[in-house]
Formats: C-alpha cells, structure tokens, sequence
C-alpha cells in the first residue's frame, strides 16, 4: 500500500514549507482501520472536536472527519490513519495520513520507570519530542520502553501508551494525569458492559511504583496494542496472568467496532 496524504478531503501532492511549520503546532488522532472499521471511533470524534476547541478555539464536525477518512480510506479495508489537526490560515485543516495496517505485539515488554510528565498531558498534542527521548533512553539502557510517574512516585502512563493493571480479574487504571487514550476508553467501557458477581471489574486509583509488586499483571493499551502485557517495570516482574487476559478480551469483545 502506497503512503497517502489528504488535506481536507483532498489528495496532497507534495507537502510544503509552510504546511511542515502549520502541522508543528496542533493535535491528532491515530486510528487502526479493520474491513472498514475503527474501535471506538465516536470516541476518536469526540477528542479531535474536544482538542480543536481547546488548542484553536473552533469545533470539528464529526461529519467532517468521517468525510476526511472516507476520501483518505478510499477502497483500502485495512490500513493504518492518522489525522492531524492544525491551522494554516485561520480556519481548522485536516491532514491524514494513509498507511500499512500495523499489527499488535506479542512480545512483553520490559519498562524503565522515568519521572517525567508531558506537557498538557490530557492533549494528544504533537509536541512528542520528549517521548521519542525518553523511549531511546530507555531501550539505551537496556529497556523496551519508559514508564512515566510522578514527583510523588505515581504511576502515569507509558511512551505512547495507557497502562493498567490487574489484582485478580479487577482492573486498575492510574488516577495520575494522563491522555485517556481511546483503546483504553473502549476498554473502560467494556469491563463496565460486562461485570463479574459481585466483583467491580475496574477502577482508577492512585498506583504507587512501591505497590507495583501487589499486582498479578500489567498491560499496554493504545491504537495498535489492545492490551501488551509487561514482563517488567525496573525491578518487579510479571508472569502470564489468564485470569486478567481473560477479563480483558472478553471486555473487548463486547464493543463492536463502528464503521467510517
């Protein structure tokens, strides 16, 4: 599949000057597209309109961007979106980008913990330098990724990933700030749709890095991993943990994809 380019519902040629210095200053979304289907894409909708209002004061029609997906989606069923949201003369623009499906990981992933916070952290923003740095630093020093916390020691988030984690088949998700990512929203949603007797299935709770070990698992979420396990965050380690993974996917199973 060849890497395509829309800008506002129309197919872009060649990327300008001008446009690379509009796109530096704005907010996006990344959406993995399947037999025409996205997870969550009322949710993908909701934070560009959401962002748009809070970064350029002006609102973004959902029509709009379904509009901007289809024309950018064309005849491809699988693939991999993103839309970029900034503004090159006043009014909002949407560039998005076509491109290969990209599929989950399988591999657990051993996390550095780094006191760091992004700036805005509730924006998927495109000021990522500092997470493309704390990532290598991490793989330099013998990680797969960072782990964020807080002064305090909280848990937050991951490089380009929500993290949650399980005490049995409840599910934790850090109360530290973060971007609520939309994976782990749909996930949210579902361990809500399909509650076990007697047992709250998930909650949002301060995580401290010196309770890490009371958990029996942790797990990745984002656009493309819809729950990575972790095999180790600095010192603490985990095993494969069926009674979570089970929640997990079931919880998933249980929201439909919703077509463009």
């Amino acid at each position: 599949m060849t890497e395509t380019l829309v800008l506002n519902g129309e197919p872009l040629p060649t990327v300008t000057s001008e446009l690379l210095r509009a796109t530096s200053y704005g907010h996006f979304s990344s959406l993995q597209v399947r037999d025409g289907r996205v997870d969550g894409l009322d949710l993908h909708f909701d934070r560009l309109d959401r962002s748009s209002r809070e970064v350029f004061g002006r609102s973004l029609d959902a029509a709009r961007i379904r509009q901007g997906l289809r024309a950018a989606l064309a005849d491809a069923r699988d693939c991999s979106l993103r839309v970029n949201v900034f503004s090159l003369a006043g009014d909002l623009d949407l560039l998005i980008r076509r491109s290969e499906p990209i599929e989950p990981g399988t591999t657990p992933l051993r996390l550095r913990p780094v006191q760091h916070q992004r700036a805005l952290p509730h924006l998927k923003h495109t000021g990522t330098f500092d997470l493309i740095y704390h990532a290598r630093q991490a793989v330099a020093a013998g990680y797969d990724d960072a782990l964020f916390h807080t002064p305090a020691g909280e848990v937050s988030e991951a490089s380009i990933w929500n993290i949650c984690f399980a005490r049995g088949t409840e599910i934790v998700f850090p109360a530290a700030p973060i971007l609520a990512g939309i994976r782990q929203q749909v996930l949210q949603r579902g361990l809500a749709s399909v509650p076990l007797a007697g047992l709250t299935t998930f909650e949002t709770a301060p995580v401290p890095l010196a309770d890490l070990a009371a958990f029996d698992a942790a797990y990745l979420t984002n656009s493309i991993d819809p729950a990575l396990p972790v095999a180790a965050i600095g010192e603490i380690t985990y095993a494969p943990h069926p009674e979570s993974a089970a929640t997990i996917a079931a919880a998933y199973a249980s929201q439909e994809a919703q077509p463009i």
